[in-house]
């Protein structure tokens, strides 16, 4: 279908419904913009009243138009729409662009019409831009539309912008100029009703003009489909996206600790980080990052090379360069040689490379031409700041012929002058990014190293292991279903992750106290006891948990002290029993968990577990389902890798263990998704083999869905 946005995107001909003669209205104003910007193909005034608007020839109704019609642009009122829709269907125009506003944004009338609006443009084979929203620009010049109501006509460059806001939209095709970025195609989205950022997306994959993407987004509407081509599209091209609403609910109650950990823009944060979208957090950023893109092309590593012409900002680059994980670039004895010939001995042609003050503008071009050909530098930031008379626009011509003459390589300006100087570069046709600050332009270089990697990233594969018993899973969920507990006790947390082939510990089920003690003989102590309830959720807060027991002397005394302490509580009616289990030595604990995103769904947690996990917060979330490389990386990110690594000569985790365990998670929550929590805290590391072992479990089901997966009715007696 992504075909047919052709019709809106590359028309020949337009249709302006609600074409008006009355000045400062969006019917007017679209007018003049498609005549301003010299759209290439033939133009249709629509108004009731006919006559001549804007020098054109209107027509009553699309109808009375003798040539085929490709796009209808609508500005008529929202209650003329759905007629408008039906007369573009006769006319056999294939793509709508709906300005009007007055749908769903409006409430519970507005969504049952934009609900019809979106039946007709399915059954009539259309593909439709909003409604509600700005409209759409292409700025090839075999095209030239300029389609929407923004005040500014717009720049050509070859980005593609998808805006959910048309106000904001507009504010940026005002401002192009100043930022020194250009489109090649703008889509202002509106409600979406059917063409949304995914549509976009697809359309944008192979379009050669369009070189880099961006999105505005507040809502992604179908986070399983944008992971699917976002995680495509981003290793042909750069996606950028500032996703608004960081503030949203969170998406589970607090139960759970991965529930109250989680939330919405952590779910968006993940699905982003997993679809190689480069997450923005302010225009600027957005912008700023889109400018090294437009400027610059993907290294071939991360080895930045400075060059200054004054100590203290090279010094501030170089932390920058670092902080950000990348690598001063060493730089070789013959480059060094070279730039020895030309500078002054007080010079520093170490990396970074310092001119000093007196710098002209030649050593500026001799420096950046030799430390270009130097094959131990990937990027360069070149800094300047004026010093005895040098013009700061000179010396940035200059570097632009060398980048001309060399565009292999990355290179940014970092350029602490008037601000004048970015004034005059929006009339220029730059090839180098220029920023105020040397921080500006190692993030940028951070954000073209992180595309690099991210190309670089395997895809991987999504395993599916076999050594499973989701019969045995499928019956413990079952009986907790049949009681009507929607949280499983913990002996059936830990029976199903043993069912999915998750290490757990050694263990059995005791419901008296010689069987406890029994069951310990037979284990070998030291052991831990926990108590296993129907009614208790959180055992430590009642003293349901005793660890460290030595003997099983010291065992009876425990049992029966919990027991009594229980009794006084009031809470023994809903003892199951306690567990015996084997006491796995290891000061490292970790968390694995699951918590469920209304939108997202099921959101990965791995991180650092124990009492730390809520003041800490160590953590780091991905949407499942997983892949191999995806758990990889989940546990790289978390500070407490180091720890994993076998810090201060601890035993190393068994790291390709620890991944397998969160992929098996992955796989248990995608054969069981009515489970909403989950909670492994803590996944202890094995001091001794360095395994990390589920010494406590804790599943949360829903269970009207899982009655539902298990076709559980009312005559149902699977569950009973």
């Amino acid at each position: 279908m992504t075909a047919n946005l052709d019709k809106i995107m590359k028309p020949k001909s337009i249709a302006v419904v609600g074409a008006s003669t009355k000045e400062h209205t969006i019917g007017s104003d679209i007018m003049k913009r498609l005549q301003e910007y010299k759209f290439n193909g033939k133009i249709f005034p629509i108004n009731p009243k006919g006559g001549i608007i804007e020098g054109l020839q209107a027509y009553t109704s699309v109808l009375e138009v003798p040539e085929e019609i490709d796009l209808a642009i609508i500005v008529v009122n929202a209650k003329f729409v759905l007629s408008t829709i039906d007369q573009c269907h006769q006319k056999g125009i294939k793509g709508l662009c709906i300005i009007t506003a007055g749908f769903k944004e409006t409430g519970a009338e507005g969504a049952e019409a934009e609900k019809q609006l979106l039946a007709k443009v399915q059954e009539y084979g259309m593909r439709c831009v909003g409604p509600n929203c700005l409209g759409v620009v292409n700025t090839l010049p075999e095209i030239s539309m300029d389609g929407c109501f923004a005040e500014s006509l717009p720049e050509r460059g070859h980005i593609g912008f998808v805006s959910q806001s048309g106000a904001l939209g507009g504010g940026i095709l005002n401002i192009l100029k100043d930022l020194n970025l250009g489109f090649a195609q703008f889509i202002s989205i509106g409600n979406q009703a059917d063409v949304n950022a995914e549509t976009a997306l697809e359309y944008w994959e192979n379009e050669e003009d369009v070189e880099q993407i961006l999105l505005y987004m507040e809502s992604i509407q179908n986070p399983a489909n944008f992971r699917k081509l976002a995680s495509r599209i981003s290793k042909k091209k750069p996606i950028l996206a500032l996703k608004a609403g960081r503030s949203a609910a969170g998406a589970s109650a607090a139960s759970s600790h991965t529930g109250s950990l989680a939330g919405a823009d952590k779910a968006a944060n993940a699905l982003l980080n997993q679809s190689g979208v480069i997450r923005e957090y302010s225009l600027k950023n957005l912008f700023s990052t889109a400018k090294v893109f437009a400027n610059c092309p993907i290294p071939k590593g991360d080895r930045v090379a400075i060059i200054t012409n004054s100590g203290g900002p090279g010094i501030m680059a170089t932390d920058a360069v670092c902080e950000y994980g990348m690598q001063m670039a060493k730089i070789t004895d013959a480059t060094k040689e070279k730039l020895r010939s030309f500078l002054p001995s007080a010079a520093s042609v170490k990396n970074p490379i310092d001119m000093i003050a007196s710098a002209p503008i030649e050593h500026y071009k001799q420096t950046l031409e030799t430390v270009i050909a130097d094959e131990n530098v990937d990027m360069i930031i070149c800094i300047y700041l004026p010093f005895l008379g040098l013009k700061d626009i000179d010396v940035a011509k200059a570097l632009m012929e060398i980048k001309a003459k060399n565009p292999q390589k990355p290179v940014i300006g970092v350029f602490m002058t008037k601000s004048e100087f970015f004034t005059a570069l929006s009339d220029m046709d730059v090839n180098i990014p220029f920023f105020m600050y040397a921080e500006e332009a190692a993030e940028g270089l951070h954000r073209l190293n992180q595309q690099r990697l991210w190309i670089e990233r395997p895809e991987g594969k999504i395993p599916t292991f076999s050594n499973i018993d989701k019969a045995k899973a499928e019956s413990i969920i079952k009986q907790s279903i049949a009681d009507g507990r929607e949280q499983l006790t913990t002996r059936e947390s830990i029976d199903v992750l043993d069912a999915y082939g998750i290490r757990v510990c050694k263990s059995g089920f005791a419901t008296t106290e010689d069987q406890a003690v029994s069951i310990a003989d037979s284990i070998g102590y030291p052991v831990v006891m926990k108590m296993t309830s129907k009614t208790t959720s959180h055992k430590t807060d009642v003293g349901g948990v005793r660890v460290n027991i030595q003997s099983a002397e010291q065992l009876r005394a425990e049992y029966q002290d919990l027991i009594s302490k229980l009794e006084a509580k009031g809470l023994l009616d809903g003892l199951e029993g306690v567990i015996i289990q084997e006491m796995v030595k290891g000061n490292r604990e970790m968390v694995c968990g699951v918590a469920t995103d209304p939108q997202y769904g099921h959101m990965m947690m791995f991180g650092l577990g124990g009492v730390f996990i809520e003041v800490m917060k160590d953590v780091t979330f991905r949407i499942a389902p997983l892949t191999d490389v995806d758990a990889k990386e989940m546990i790289k990110s978390v500070k407490a890798y180091k720890l994993l690594e076998g810090a201060r000569g601890t035993t190393p985790a068994q790291m390709e263990q620890i991944e397998e365990t969160i992929l098996r998670l992955s796989q248990l929550v995608s054969d069981f998704n009515f489970i909403t929590e989950l909670d492994i805290n803590p996944l202890l590391i094995s001091e001794k083999t360095g395994e990390g072992i589920a010494v406590d479990g804790r599943i949360k089901v829903n269970m009207t869905a899982a009655k539902e997966q298990f076709g559980c009715g009312t005559t149902c007696t699977c569950c009973h």
